[in-house]
């Protein structure tokens, strides 16, 4: 199901790295109303004041949490000049109207591709695996209080949104220093690098960008549908499996909460247990930060079964408030703050943390 809808831009409202949120007119159906809408300028060329729209309103009409932009599909009377030709011959977002093509850092065409044509390893690197986006200025934050000089990559699964353009995070980590580059990985797009598989994202992140440590999350927004399998972090598995095969040093974040007031997410939620306790088949650092009573001891029981397959370490969570009240990044999860959902961040700061000590080892 597509709802679509035809505006005109009254407003630019602000714009990020690849995107443009703007202000749309939407006549129909009556009576009018004004839409906030968000342009990718790589796919759609770049929308003014005054330009007729065509807007996929369909976040909207449903009501889903990230974002609720409409999406610009196209500028109707104005298209974008076609591209000079170039290299690149790799799809994303295959077979859809939006579909494009980009110069992928492991494609023949890349003057990355002899490096990349042969590498195998990670060289122990590691890799912090988080399900949600949210977790990734938590994670960050948790490395900086350890290694505020380590040279870190986000590489973004298409779990969430395709376009890594979408996300403000991002480009505001990028902007302070916070992350040094991004790969996008499968269907996802909008990178520093593009890559096909998250297996050579990795790779590039290591070998190319020159990563002392990655982060492996999907983008803004998260499928669910209530039922054991059915949620789009179960990447966060097949993730571990990756990073491990590759010779990394895959460490679990928890995703962690005493404020979600849905069952199935108390303590730690299930997707977590899920991705890493029955997905993930190679062994990796599980992490735990010091909690107060009673949650603590609700993730303790939690996590016991993890302990079968996994190495499971309590961090100490002494300042990570501090460091994660630095962040640039606004926090936010599920629509819930730092304060209002403190465990959470606490967890994914104290996996940033581990993974940091790591490099001292």
């Amino acid at each position: 199901m597509i709802t679509w809808r035809r505006g005109e831009v009254t407003a630019i409202r602000r714009a990020w790295r690849g995107a443009i949120e703007l202000t749309a007119a939407v006549p129909e159906p009556a009576p009018a109303r004004e839409l906030r809408a968000i342009a990718y300028p790589h796919l759609t060329g770049t929308p003014v004041v005054g330009d007729t729209v065509l807007l996929n309103t369909t976040a909207q009409d449903m009501g889903l949490g990230t974002g609720g932009y409409a999406l610009v599909v196209a500028l109707p009377d104005r298209l974008p000049a076609d591209p000079p030709p170039g290299p690149g011959h790799v799809v994303k977002a295959r077979y859809t109207p939006m579909q494009a093509v980009v110069l992928g850092v492991d494609e023949q065409d890349s003057p990355h591709h002899a490096r990349l044509r042969d590498a195998d390893s990670l060289d122990g690197m590691p890799v912090v695996v988080a399900d949600l986006h949210s977790a990734l200025p938590a994670i960050c934050a948790g490395i900086r209080a350890a290694r505020p000089h380590a040279r870190v990559v986000y590489v973004m699964t298409d779990g969430g949104t395709l376009p890594l353009w979408f996300s403000m995070t991002v480009d505001t980590l990028r902007e302070q220093g916070w992350l040094a580059g991004s790969v996008t990985v499968g269907q996802a797009l909008g990178g520093d690098l593009e890559a096909v598989t998250l297996h050579t994202g990795l790779l590039a992140a290591r070998h190319v960008q020159g990563a002392d440590l990655a982060i492996v999350a999907q983008g803004p927004g998260n499928l669910g549908t209530g039922t054991s399998w059915g949620f789009s972090g179960v990447a966060a598995g097949e993730a571990i499996n990756a990073i491990a095969v590759l010779g990394g040093r895959p460490v679990a974040s928890l995703r962690i909460s005493d404020a979600d007031g849905r069952e199935r997410h108390q303590g730690v939620s299930h997707h977590c247990l899920t991705a890493y306790g029955r997905v993930a088949l190679a062994r990796a650092d599980v992490i735990v930060p010091t909690l107060p009573q009673p949650l603590a001891r609700r993730v303790a029981a939690d996590v016991e079964p993890l302990r079968i397959g996994h190495d499971v370490h309590t961090v100490p969570v002494d300042g990570l408030d501090a460091a994660l009240r630095t962040s640039p990044a606004r926090l936010s999860t599920m629509g819930r703050g730092l304060d209002a959902d403190h465990a959470y961040f606490l967890a994914a700061a104290a996996a940033g943390r581990f993974a940091a000590d790591l490099l001292a080892r």
